[in-house]
């Protein structure tokens, strides 16, 4: 009885904590209500969980694993970049993933007995397949993603790759209907085989898709590392493991949906489409742009200084650089001098979902400031000034004006509509979809080089001076 109102207290915050995650003034202590709950369903099954009248014992050991656990993910956690927090987020999904299949491991080892006199639940072993296979997915699917977002592992395709990837899983899919409809002592070793073959189609599954589309990528692992967990409550009977997995694979497949939507595509095309892999340096879909003009720090600061509306559009050159104090201080001084200040966040900024959100409520900056991409666009028209901090597939025009663009198709911020639009950048090279933007080369727009942060500085001095 104690051990069902822990996990229904689990159950229920963890609903509440993924409702208070959807506004940052509430997201911290959201995850800390989470984290509560899901401490005393722990703690519940470590001293109550009971059966056949027997208790887990084994402390020792449980009580190490949590602890080492526990030392390493906080470090982790604590150590990380937040250019860097896609990769753990990668990581986190690949070891729950790995988790769901280890459970699925050990369970049927437990089932061996029943496979020698064939006594075996069908609903039990396909739950134990089902954790297998997609736990296995999740798993090296995310180690995979997980180095393609640090740079360590590079986009690979080669033709008829696609192929390979469907047959494998035809292969994975046969071999589990096989055993779920004759495993005996004799051909049990093929749950293995499937173990060995789902990990393989993970790595291939993730290993041709493009570093563009990685925040998706990341968002379905994470889905399916949920639905892996929740074949793991359902087959202890867990219903506070069933309802974490359960909310974090329709979440997951939610927000992958949403993003799709977001790139005006469908979850098919990303899977298949390879976009963002293999750069061709800005020729795809690219033509002769002509030349860009370059604006000096002194111009400006004088066009932000005196403007009556200023919209900062952050990317991932805000996120590698640290900028984002060093932005909050300049919105922060052009409101002083009366300088409406606001920020557009497209859906698919940075490399995870909510990356830009997140860095910058790190900074402290307004919730109320951040304008989703639909009141973004309606209110570039009146603005005075534009200034991109180090995004660029985001605000590239191609999206609307040329079809032979891979981007085509895929909704932007609409920032050539302001009155002036500066781009800070390292450099001129592509984003991170390899393409060319032809919003560096309009009238209107003007380009400041170097890194965010020392441009940023470089800016509130200047203001300041003025």
């Amino acid at each position: 009885m104690i051990l069902t109102l822990c996990y229904l207290i689990g159950s229920v915050t963890f609903i509440l904590g993924l409702k208070m995650l959807a506004h940052p003034t509430t997201a911290r202590r959201g995850n800390l209500v989470a984290a509560a709950g899901m401490s005393i369903a722990i703690i519940g099954t470590i001293f109550l969980y009971e059966q056949d009248g027997k208790r887990l014992g084994n402390y020792a050991w449980i009580f190490a694993g949590l602890v080492v656990g526990s030392i390493i993910g906080t470090l982790a956690a604590k150590k990380v970049k937040m250019t860097a927090m896609p990769e753990m987020v990668s990581l986190f999904n690949g070891m729950g993933g790995a988790c769901a299949a280890l459970i699925s491991f050990i369970e049927f080892g437990h089932l061996h007995q029943a496979i020698v006199v064939g006594s075996i639940e069908t609903a039990v072993l396909l739950t134990i397949l089902l954790g297998l296979i997609i736990g296995s997915i999740s798993f090296a699917g995310s180690v995979i993603a997980w180095g393609k977002l640090n740079g360590s592992i590079k986009d690979f395709s080669f033709p008829g790759q696609h192929i390979i990837n469907l047959i494998l899983l035809v292969i994975v899919l046969g071999l589990a209907a096989f055993l779920l409809n004759n495993i005996n002592a004799s051909n049990y070793y093929w749950f293995y085989v499937i173990a060995v073959v789902a990990l393989i189609y993970g790595v291939f599954f993730v290993l041709p898709i493009g570093g563009a589309d990685m925040p998706v990528v990341i968002s379905l692992l994470n889905s399916f590392t949920g639905v892996a967990a929740a074949c793991g409550g359902f087959l202890y009977d867990n219903k506070v493991m069933l309802t974490g997995g359960i909310l974090v694979g329709a979440a997951g497949t939610l927000l992958t949906l949403l993003m799709c939507k977001a790139m005006n595509r469908s979850l098919k095309n990303v899977l298949i489409g390879s976009f963002g892999g293999n750069k061709t340096n800005g020729e795809s879909g690219s033509k002769s742009q002509g030349n860009f003009k370059e604006i000096s720090l002194n111009d400006a600061a004088t066009i932000m200084g005196y403007a009556n509306k200023v919209i900062i559009v952050p990317g991932y050159g805000l996120a590698v650089a640290q900028a984002q104090h060093s932005c909050h201080e300049l919105e922060k001084l052009l409101q002083d001098r009366g300088v409406e200040v606001k920020y557009a966040i497209h859906p698919v900024a940075g490399r995870m979902p909510g990356h830009m959100n997140v860095l910058l409520a790190e900074a402290d900056v307004s919730y109320e400031k951040l304008l989703e991409m639909e009141q973004a666009n309606e209110e570039f028209k009146s603005t005075d000034v534009v200034l991109i901090l180090g995004a660029n597939d985001v605000v590239n025009p191609a999206a609307k004006k040329d079809p032979s663009s891979p981007i085509y198709g895929m909704p932007i911020l609409e920032v050539e509509y302001a009155k002036h639009t500066i781009i800070n950048k390292r450099s001129m090279k592509p984003g991170y979809a390899g393409i060319e933007n032809d919003l560096f080369f309009q009238p209107k727009s003007s380009m400041l080089f170097g890194d965010a942060k020392k441009a940023l500085q470089d800016l509130v001095a200047e203001i300041k001076s003025m």
